[in-house]
């Protein structure tokens, strides 16, 4: 049986060069960072050449990048560390609706601390308003945090007019990047931003390491205290292979970015044009155009995007039914809530966040073992059986690209 993985944005699989370029420091170099004999100075090297490999993914210099355990650790640093660095300044934090829960679950820790969070609203593609972001700002606002692209429903975020806004007023800027970084091109300065999250497990890298970008003289309080490592603003002992394959798999995306998203943008087309002509009430979430090239976004009328991602699974093809860290919520996720997605067509949504190892036969599979599938379930499905025979559907339809309204 094919097997076809789409479930990038969750995890990626490690590529064979990086965990290449990690094994001397797991077998070899084994030597604490910290140490002043060889094993310790072979071992810094090398962590000092992984972050320049990072600067150079983000257009950065390699003393504003500060290695972390994952994105989500970067994220809590980001917001806590600059929350209650400018605390005497103001207690006033603008966010978005759809953002990854390490951002909104850190930003509800805030708020019972005294901070202020506004959470801006979305359009129907995901898309945030410029304007409703300089209506929010106030005098107390001390921090912006958008993020770069959306994991579940692939919308990426018109961040270099955000920050702008930002700049203008002379708040800090802060965007996560986790589900962009590495998959599309990104430029620090360019931008314009303060802070940005990255994370090497959804970027072909190792699991347990990411890093945070600090603009130069950007004052931030540390979270975790101790030694003198990551310049005395991240203390704990290295990961140094970790460290080595993040730098590895951030030269490596830099490298092959262009190419890798050329055979992406050929495959998630395909999808996206192929299952509507296919299966009847199917509509494609997040922006139809500016949206991640690995990223597809489809809500199934009738049915559960939990079964369709059991059935899938039977079938050796590997999906999400909501975003990774809130999927086994068994909820309408918080992402297809802010788009105003009638529930009952929410329901039935999936993510395929595709891979640049992928092939045209992999798609082709997929495209033809997704039909039978909803169509065994909507088989199943009384709300189905209902709009069968009566032409009634209990809901208003969204507002999206779709297939037979």
């Amino acid at each position: 049986m094919r097997t076809v993985y789409l479930d990038n944005h969750s995890a990626t699989k490690l590529d064979k060069r990086v965990f290449e370029a990690m094994i001397p420091y797991l077998t070899e170099y084994y030597g604490n960072p910290q140490s002043l004999h060889k094993l310790g100075q072979i071992s810094l090297k090398a962590i000092e050449e992984a972050r320049q490999e990072v600067a150079g993914l983000l257009g950065a210099q390699s003393n504003e990048i500060y290695f972390t355990s994952c994105g989500t650790e970067a994220n809590n640093w980001a917001i806590k560390g600059i929350a209650w660095a400018y605390r005497g300044k103001g207690n006033h934090i603008i966010t978005s609706k759809i953002e990854h829960v390490s951002v909104l679950n850190t930003l509800n820790y805030l708020a019972q601390h005294g901070y202020e969070i506004t959470y801006l609203d979305v359009d129907q593609y995901g898309m945030v308003d410029p304007d409703s972001l300089t209506k929010a700002i106030t005098d107390a606002t001390i921090l912006i945090s958008i993020q770069h692209a959306n994991p579940e429903i692939g919308t990426i975020q018109p961040i270099e007019e955000l920050a702008k806004i930002a700049k203008s007023k002379g708040i800090l800027f802060h965007t996560d990047a986790v589900a962009s970084c590495g998959i599309i091109p990104i430029d620090v300065n360019k931008l314009g931003i303060d802070l940005l999250s990255l994370s090497g497990s959804t970027m072909y890298g190792p699991k347990g390491v990411g890093a945070l970008y600090i603009r130069k003289n950007t004052k931030i309080i540390s979270l975790i205290h101790g030694g003198i490592q990551e310049n005395s603003k991240r203390a704990g002992s290295e990961n140094v292979p970790a460290i080595v394959g993040l730098g590895k798999a951030c030269a490596l995306a830099k490298a092959e970015m262009e190419l890798r998203n050329k055979t992406l943008c050929q495959l998630r087309d395909r999808i996206i044009t192929e299952i509507p002509q296919k299966i009847e009430y199917v509509y494609l979430n997040g922006h139809p155009t500016n949206r991640l090239p690995n990223n597809v976004n489809f809500s199934f009328e009738f049915i559960e995007g939990e079964s369709i991602t059991l059935l899938l699974d039977e079938k050796g093809i590997y999906v999400s039914s909501g975003s990774t860290c809130s999927s086994k919520t068994l909820k309408m996720s918080h992402v297809l809530q802010a788009l105003k997605i009638d529930p009952a067509v929410a329901q039935g949504t999936i993510t395929m966040t595709l891979g640049w190892d992928l092939t045209d036969e992999d798609i082709a599979y997929v495209i033809a073992t997704l039909p039978p599938i909803v169509a065994q379930l909507r088989d199943l499905s009384p709300l189905y059986s209902h709009f069968k025979k009566t032409g009634e559907r209990k809901i208003a339809g969204p507002k999206l690209n779709s297939h037979n309204k």
